[in-house]
């Protein structure tokens, strides 16, 4: 599999008394695929997995493919703790006829190399589908390092990795020596330098709610190779990264952006809270503000 383009990591809409909101998750799956992103996975960390039991994981992943209709690929998340419950949800997407897999490190289990593999190992011999990897040291606290991705080429089924370390060197090391596994930007402020480096594909949680700035910074980098009209469009997507990522209310902001598109996202589920009324008023001023400067880029170079 080809991972190419914008791939959202969808968000789980709720109610208020955080039970699934059927209608909203309906309609932000059409809202996705009608702006044009790639792929969508199901059961990242944006859509709250870790805040769910395995039963509404399952049945989420089966909502989403039956809306998704076949029209763009779907992507299930194996995110877990136990090597066992991973390969129980890498089987259910294998059942439902997903078309990858995302395979990230155990969380708080703090694994060696060595059983970092043999972890990904297993959930890909009990799913056999393309995978792609997802290194995030900051929330899992260990790297998959040479030796990890190493003991992973025996098996062609890794083929991408979502690389959120942040760290520019793994990146390079990644690209240089690691061709057969295809970028993937997981660090949104560091996507005109993967594009730079060769990454055809971006998983951005921002395109739950602003899929079209998200793809016309795709477009003008890995597709026109234009990387100057990148820089100004990165320039204005920047302040929304920051909002983003200050303050731990990563999911609440998505949720939010989300509702201002006019789909009822809900609230996260606890332990976080809700946006307050200041953290939403700074949030829709840099929304306002990105669509502006991107709208007048496009409009100069049209």
């Amino acid at each position: 599999m080809r991972f190419e383009g914008i791939y959202t990591p969808l968000v789980t809409p709720y109610h208020a008394d955080f039970s699934l909101n059927e209608t909203a998750l309906a309609e932000a799956v059409e809202f996705l695929v009608a702006a044009g992103v790639n792929g969508i996975i199901v059961a990242g960390t944006t859509g709250e997995y870790y805040a769910q039991t395995t039963e509404e994981r399952l049945d989420l992943m089966s909502r989403v493919k039956a809306l998704i209709a076949g029209r763009v690929p779907m992507i299930v998340g194996t995110g877990a703790i136990r090597t066992e419950d991973a390969i129980v949800f890498a089987k259910a997407a294998k059942e439902i006829e997903a078309d990858a897999i995302l395979i990230a490190t155990p969380p708080y289990a703090y694994p060696t190399a060595r059983e970092i593999a043999l972890h990904a190992l297993a959930i890909d011999r009990a799913a056999n589908l393309p995978v792609m990897l997802y290194n995030y040291p900051g929330r899992m606290s260990v790297n998959m390092d040479e030796e990890t991705l190493d003991r992973l080429g025996r098996s062609a089924n890794f083929c991408a990795i979502k690389e959120s370390s942040g760290d520019i060197n793994r990146l390079h090391m990644l690209a240089r020596d690691y061709p057969h596994i295809a970028l993937s930007c997981g660090m949104d402020d560091q996507a005109l330098e993967f594009f730079a480096w060769g990454a055809r594909s971006w998983v951005c949680a921002g395109s739950n709610f602003a899929p079209e700035a998200h793809i016309v910074l795709y477009r003008a980098c890995a597709v026109q190779g234009d990387f100057a009209k990148g820089r100004a469009i990165m320039s204005a997507m920047l302040p929304l990264m920051r909002v983003l990522e200050q303050g731990g209310k990563f999911i609440q902001c998505i949720k939010h952006g989300l509702t201002l598109r006019g789909i009822d996202a809900g609230p996260p589920r606890r332990p976080l809270q809700p946006l307050t009324t200041d953290d939403k008023r700074e949030l829709e001023a840099v929304i306002r503000t990105m669509n502006t400067a991107i709208a007048a880029i496009e409009g100069a170079l049209a």
